[in-house]
């Protein structure tokens, strides 16, 4: 065990994992629930593997809006998936980083001795996210239930006014944190004004994504990640649906800003796009790895949280990635390649202007300061911007990518980070098998 671990804890790693394709949410229920495409995530997964289903001593996964058709889609997809009766699963709930939460609980049954096979990550049909009644129709409903007499329900009708009936879309509200009052678009805004970030390096940053992403789908990179969907009425899906092979900075310059109209600088096209996907891992202990002969893609080291003001949110990464790295002994050299949610091109851009800013690290974070994260070590095929985010399965995506890509490339060491709605930030650092310390 590495020094730097946590004390009496046994090593997790990641053995497998599997997504689904990010697909993009066009205004209508898609054509898959929460719990549809985690199955649709671990259904490949399980078949694949040596042991069956019912070893899995646990499932936990994250999701941030679940219908109330499916609380608890956990539970619900670990029966769809064939694990037994009597297999725990839990969902759970921390924003944007419910997924790296699921990877984060499932590490510490593992690490303590109370699992050896946790199937972990998260699921999120965003299109589905319900249409609500406000305040007063839902009292006017309540009335109406109690009333006895048809001159009881006349006066209610006469009382009914048209804007009583006026949606109130659960998405919107779901993004609007409650404490400081500003969709997590606003906050976006906040941090691009703080630190001077300007609209063409937002684009371009955006444009980039699709372009990297563009090349690892060229090189077909996503092939060992993704596996097809199919929809009910016999639809294939088989790659995420947010690319644009056609994007450039005319197109990205041209598009309004969303969040501040009209001087804003945060578009449709410089965000991540509203998603549905889900992304499932394996996670186990060493007796497991060497019971069922399991091959490691990496070593789970450390999972660090924080939290600061909601309105700088975005900063989130650095907050977590900081103690993180000081925790372990390291600094920005020693990790091979960075992964951070792309929320908003401004604010991953605010992120890589504090990480190296002495004054931020000294004062606002405690810390010595660091070197910047080089470019091209910085989501090096592309993030959620050309991807999507679907806010419950992200953290597991970038796992499960960051796992992946540091095994094709031959790397060492690698990061992966998120910003959350309400003022936090998660961080998880994976070693790759067979590394050196």
């Amino acid at each position: 065990m590495n020094q730097h671990t946590r004390p009496n804890t046994r090593p997790v790693y990641l053995v497998d994992g599997c997504r689904t394709p990010f697909l993009k949410a066009r205004g209508v229920p898609g054509p898959f629930t929460a719990a549809d495409l985690a199955v649709g995530a671990g259904r490949p997964l399980l078949l694949r593997q040596p042991f069956p289903p019912e070893a899995i001593d646990e499932v936990i996964l994250g999701c941030v809006v679940p219908s109330s058709e499916e609380m608890n889609v956990a539970r619900i997809a670990a029966l769809r998936l064939g694990c037994s009766e009597r297999t725990p699963a839990w969902t759970v709930q921390r924003n944007c980083a419910s997924g790296l939460q699921a990877l984060d609980s499932a590490a510490q049954s593992i690490g303590s001795g109370r699992a050896d096979l946790v199937l972990a990550g998260g699921t999120e049909a965003m299109s589905h996210a319900p249409v609500l009644f406000g305040r007063a129709f839902v009292e006017w409903l309540g009335n109406w239930s109690r009333a006895r007499s048809l001159t009881a329900r006349g006066r209610l009708l006469a009382q009914l006014r048209p804007h009583d009936l006026a949606p109130v879309i659960g998405l919107l509200k779901g993004l609007t944190d409650p404490i400081v009052g500003l969709s997590m678009g606003q906050t976006a805004e906040h941090l691009a004004w703080r630190f001077g970030i300007d609209r063409p390096s937002m684009d371009r940053f955006a444009l980039r994504s699709h372009q990297r992403l563009g090349t690892a789908i060229s090189d077909h990179v996503f092939s060992a990640e993704i596996t097809p969907l199919i929809a009910p009425d016999g639809t294939a899906y088989t790659q995420d649906e947010g690319y644009r092979a056609d994007s450039d900075l005319a197109q990205l310059g041209a598009l309004r800003p969303v969040f501040d109209r009209p001087t804003g600088t945060v578009t449709a096209g410089n965000s991540a796009q509203v998603t549905d996907g889900a992304a499932l891992l394996l996670l186990a202990s060493e007796e497991a790895v060497e019971r069922w002969d399991l091959t490691v893609l990496a070593q789970l080291m450390d999972i660090q949280w924080a939290a600061l003001d909601p309105t700088e949110m975005g900063l989130g990464p650095v907050h977590a990635m900081a103690p993180l790295l000081r925790r372990q002994g390291l600094a920005t050299a020693d990790i091979d390649v960075f992964e951070i949610n792309e929320a908003f091109a401004a604010q991953v851009l605010a992120c890589q202007e504090v990480w190296s800013d002495r004054h931020y690290r000294e004062e606002v974070l405690g810390d010595e300061p660091d070197q910047a994260i080089p470019d091209d070590a910085l989501n090096p095929e592309g993030g959620a911007i050309a991807i999507g985010h679907p806010v419950g399965a992200s953290g597991a995506r970038l796992a499960l990518h960051l796992a992946l890509s540091m095994k094709r490339r031959g790397l060492i060491r690698g990061v992966a980070s998120l910003c959350i709605g309400g003022g936090q930030g998660g961080a998880l650092l994976l070693r790759a098998e067979g590394g050196m310390p």
